[in-house]
């Protein structure tokens, strides 16, 4: 750009002297325009093949390597990305030698968002031999990914072995005999409480036979998920909706492995979906599809009308857990006047997902007048959640008010702690 303003302005000078300066004026600009032309030609390069490797799928939250090896071994140049809503990455990164003949990239990228998210082209950017030119060219990759709610825990067994272990292991004994559901009839022996006596059955045999119970298995559990916009906001970098999700799937296979029946339920401004429990792991494997493909809503949540909506499908007491969310006093006024009505007839969990970052402010006092206005909001704030929690406590709801490190393993066990005091 300098030497053409410099060019330019020695041309203007020339051709307001005489025409032979003009004449001498012009010969720069031609041999301008020959470097730039053998710029052109030494320095462009045919479109290189690419070749990708991405999973196919990977969890929320998680981070995963995009590959991208260039076989005309261009090593320097870097790749450009547009990454969609769904990822989340590095704008630009440079691709290296691996080999002869062979250059490769490897871009470390963040899943953010639940769905199926296509990479379909990259940018390459050089700069000519002579540094006349700068060459973008759009190249198509081709690449997609599918991010789907995290199951980790239950992969990885160690939820399998924990439920196991507290449901079937050392509690066996102590669910035979305290329950409410039949299990098999034995002779009478002294010791035994009086009231197990079946007496038409031991008439017939003429001697005292007992009913021997055990705890009830196939409860109804429902996961009821507000998909309202208060879920969308962050907390450690995921949205609310996506920890209750995993959350969700956890609670469901720790049902499925104690014998309960697992149903779910999603609502915003209406109720949108509705499954009735179903037992066993097939619960889950639709639970978790149905979770995946779960959207991002900017509509408010109409608590009345989709808790109504659930107390009436579900006629039989059951365990409902309520993934939702709320700003003030004010505005969970109704929702807890709902809850009131379903906690008459369910078992209800409340679960309430908790900003570490609110509470961090009020551990960072500072003399600015601005930081002292938020540090008396975030207080407010808290003040406000506590007094909620609080009332539905009160009508007997189950809280869980945890980090969203938290909410899965207090969810589980607060699910077991149920189980073994036969609450329902």
């Amino acid at each position: 750009m300098a030497i053409a303003l410099g060019l330019l302005v020695l041309t203007v000078l020339g051709s307001a002297l005489s025409p032979v300066w003009m004449d001498v004026a012009l010969l720069p600009w031609v041999i301008l325009v020959a470097a730039a032309a053998v710029d052109l030609i030494i320095s462009t390069r045919q479109a290189p093949p690419l070749h990708h490797h991405i999973p196919v799928e990977v969890f929320i939250g998680d981070t995963f390597d995009l590959t991208i090896t260039d076989d005309a071994n261009r090593a320097g140049q870097l790749a450009r990305f547009d990454w969609p809503e769904g990822l989340d990455g590095p704008s630009e990164a440079a691709f290296a030698p691996i080999s002869t003949g062979q250059a490769q990239v490897v871009v470390p990228v963040r899943a953010t968002r639940r769905g199926i998210w296509p990479l379909g082209h990259i940018w390459l950017f050089w700069t000519s031999r002579l540094g006349m030119f700068e060459f973008v060219p759009k190249l198509k990759l081709g690449a997609e990914v599918r991010v789907v709610p995290n199951i980790r825990a239950v992969q990885s067994g160690a939820l399998t072995t924990t439920v196991l272990s507290t449901l079937f292991g050392s509690k066996e004994n102590r669910a035979i005999g305290d329950g409410s559901e039949f299990h098999q009839l034995r002779d009478f022996v002294p010791g035994m409480d009086v009231k197990s006596i079946d007496w038409k059955r031991s008439a017939r045999k003429r001697s005292l036979v007992a009913k021997e119970l055990r705890a009830e298995r196939n409860h109804h559990v429902i996961l009821a998920i507000d998909n309202g916009f208060l879920m969308r906001e962050e907390i450690g970098g995921l949205p609310k909706i996506d920890h209750a999700v995993t959350a969700a799937l956890a609670l469901a296979w720790s049902a499925a492995l104690g014998g309960d029946l697992v149903g779910h339920f999603a609502y915003d401004v209406r109720p949108r979906s509705f499954a009735k429990p179903e037992p066993g792991r097939a619960a889950f494997v639709r639970l978790r599809s149905w979770a995946a493909e779960l959207d991002y809503v900017s509509r408010e949540s109409n608590h009345t009308l989709a808790l109504t909506e659930l107390n009436a499908r579900t006629p039989k007491r059951s365990l409902i857990v309520i993934f939702t969310d709320f700003v003030d006093t004010t505005s969970a006024e109704l929702m807890v006047e709902n809850i009131a009505i379903l906690a008459k007839r369910h078992l209800i969990i409340f679960i309430a997902i908790r900003d570490p970052e609110v509470e961090g402010v009020l551990d960072n006092a500072s003399d600015d007048l601005s930081q002292v206005a938020t540090l008396v909001a975030a207080n407010q704030s808290i003040s406000e959640r506590r007094l909620v929690l609080e009332r539905l406590n009160r009508l007997g709801v189950t809280v869980i008010d945890a980090k969203p490190s938290q909410v899965t393993a207090r969810l589980v066990a607060t699910y077991l702690d149920i189980k073994d005091r036969e609450l329902i």
